[in-house]
């Protein structure tokens, strides 16, 4: 049951009495789907949609959609804060990717009133651009703040009590609602303990990171170290500094030991 529904037509907050919460805001950028070549949706009046302990979803108007590139199917979802989604296969030349669209189009009473939109699975997308930009991983969410501050600090990096890294000149990256990275300048790390990994992720924040996994002590560390060669320009003070995951190793700040955060890493 909802407690609270709209305020205004583009800014829909549902509250339910478990105290989930959904609701949309507008996206002001230009927002482009590509399935290969071809951009399936293209919309410059995209909504964000942000429900309780989910990242944002970009919902775009039908008019915006390439629906003659869409198949409806048989699937079906409920969520009990939206309703019953509907599906739609894409379809590109030779090429099918089922059930990559989903749309509500009849949102239970109270919900956001996002009938007349769809939203696409991200990760069955070939590429996604916010303006002439690449969005790498999911939407960025407007309330995310990423910040990177030059530090005087001592920040010493341990494992089983073995020095890792050693440096008074860390950069302290902060990222709304996750730890503190601590970001260290390769002389200032112990490099002859890493070895290079295949891994490699994307942030649409920060860009492409690279990993290391580090051996030390008859452990072995996979992936426990990253770095961004080549960051996005938003944030260029991390470039090719190295990091150490906070969960697996032990990071001392001013010789005090810093609690492990529990992290989904």
């Amino acid at each position: 049951m909802t407690i609270a529904t709209t305020r205004n037509p583009r800014v829909s907050p549902a509250f339910f009495e478990d105290g989930y919460h959904v609701w949309v805001e507008p996206n002001h950028r230009r927002v482009r789907v590509f399935f290969g070549h071809q951009a399936v949706a293209d919309s410059t009046n995209v909504l964000y949609l942000f429900e309780t302990g989910h990242l944002p979803v970009y919902y775009f108007p039908r008019s915006d959609v390439r629906f003659d590139l869409l198949e409806p199917t048989d699937h079906h979802t409920h969520c009990p804060y939206k309703g019953d989604a509907s599906y739609f296969t894409v379809v590109v030349g030779d090429r099918r990717v089922d059930n990559a669209v989903w749309a509500y189009p009849q949102p239970i009473e109270g919900a956001p009133d996002i009938a007349d939109y769809v939203a696409f699975y991200w990760d069955l997308a070939d590429s996604w651009y916010e303006e002439d930009e690449e969005v790498f991983r999911h939407a960025r969410d407007p309330y995310k703040r990423v910040d990177v501050l030059h530090s005087s600090r001592h920040v010493r990096v341990l494992v089983n009590g073995q020095v890792v890294a050693d440096t008074r000149r860390p950069r302290l990256l902060f990222e709304t609602g996750l730890p503190v990275r601590y970001y260290i300048p390769k002389l200032d790390v112990r490099q002859d303990l890493l070895a290079p990994s295949d891994k490699r992720t994307r942030c649409p924040y920060k860009g492409e990171a690279v990993y290391w996994t580090l051996e030390v002590g008859g452990e072995r560390l996979e992936d426990v170290v990253w770095s961004y060669p080549a960051p996005l320009p938003e944030i260029p003070k991390i470039e090719n500094l190295l990091s150490f995951y906070n969960e697996r190793v032990d990071i001392e700040v001013d010789g005090t030991v810093q609690p492990r955060p529990d992290t989904g890493w």
